[in-house]
């Protein structure tokens, strides 16, 4: 176990932003992470579970307590059945499922960060959410002091949300358990429409598995959400607003507000959400508040590839960064009536 004191964590981050840690654990083993909680818990100091860092927006001021990042291997596959440590690299664990012929995950080829943080944030993509494949999560419980095992049905999933979300200081993620599906080399069954349209099937068709990867592969790459060092449009949490769900009241207000703005004939994007709830597009309401591709003239500006992603074009700072989401929050709601609220998990700052 290897522990830095005033350690810098904005290397450990896709944004490349924030301030040190006053000490900073690294955890190899899962016995390692659960001394280093027992640890942090024992002495009253504050901890931050640090995983691929690809859903971390931390203040400029750093964290002061223990910063915990969890680099632990194992990758265990057994039938149709896969198990991840928590430190494996998501993006990896995809591909080898890919490999070995398994559908389930295949879709969400190129998320960065680590298998641990998947649960957190039922973290979906392309038509799929890991929800539907995770069987249980192997967590250490801060509050029983002991190692837990929480079947699917009480992870409280929902969209990118969860227990472990709801309740972030008592769940340390150690393992993953998954149960994936052998249709013959091909993948699940196609749900998203710009997936479909990408390989030129309808949706509910499958189609081999490293061909769904690839395509959803080069549909991230083309939004600048796959992680490149050289290409600033990378930098940054991915998607940086969920999708805004709305009651069938709100949906009314909203509807009227889009034609009102923008003329009798534009319809927003509109999806079934549950009874009596609508999901709407966060990337359309962005853009269509004026916030086009590209915008901004500091060190934090939207993606030149996507309007979700809001990207360090180098130089940047935590603060650069709020204050551009401020803004963006501030003009859809002025817009559209609609709030939107921040994906990635804020540390000592918030919108």
């Amino acid at each position: 176990m290897q522990v830095l004191h005033d350690a810098p964590l904005a290397p450990l981050t896709t944004f490349r932003l924030g301030g040190p840690a006053t000490r900073l654990v690294t955890a190899e083993t899962d016995a390692e992470v659960i001394a280093a909680v027992r640890d942090a818990d024992d002495s009253a100091t504050p901890l931050l579970v640090v995983g691929g860092g690809s859903n971390l927006v931390i203040g400029d001021k750093g964290f002061e307590g223990t910063a915990l990042r969890i680099a632990t291997r194992g990758v265990e596959l057994r039938g149709t059945t896969l198990e991840l440590a928590a430190g494996e690299v998501w993006s990896d664990a995809v591909a080898r499922t890919v490999e070995a012929g398994l559908a389930g995950i295949e879709c969400l080829a190129g998320i960065p960060g680590s298998a641990g943080a998947t649960p957190i944030q039922n973290v979906g993509a392309y038509g799929q959410e890991v929800s539907s494949t995770i069987t249980e999560v192997v967590a250490y419980d801060r509050h029983a002091g002991e190692t837990v095992t929480l079947a699917n049905e009480d992870c409280a999933f929902s969209y990118r949300h969860s227990r472990f979300k709801a309740d972030p200081d008592r769940y340390v993620v150690l393992r993953v358990r998954f149960e994936l599906e052998d249709a013959g080399g091909l993948s699940a069954p196609v749900k998203y429409a710009e997936t479909a349209r990408a390989l030129g099937v309808e949706a509910g068709d499958r189609v081999p598995l490293a061909e769904a990867r690839e395509t959803v592969l080069k549909l991230r790459t083309g939004k600048g959400m796959v992680l490149d060092p050289e290409d600033h449009d990378t930098w940054s949490a991915g998607s940086f607003f969920t999708n805004p769900i709305l009651t069938d009241e709100q949906y009314a207000v909203f509807h009227a507000r889009v034609r009102e703005r923008l003329g009798d004939g534009v319809e927003p994007p509109a999806y079934p959400a549950g009874k009596g709830r609508t999901k709407t597009s966060a990337a359309w309401l962005i853009d269509k508040a004026g916030f086009t591709k590209g915008y901004g003239t500091g060190p934090a500006r939207i993606s030149t590839k996507h309007t979700l992603a809001l990207t360090n074009r180098g130089g940047a700072t935590t603060e650069d960064l709020l204050t551009l989401a401020r803004e963006v929050v501030a003009g859809v709601r002025e817009a559209f009536g609609v709030t939107l609220v921040n994906e990635p998990v804020t540390v000592g700052v918030s919108l």
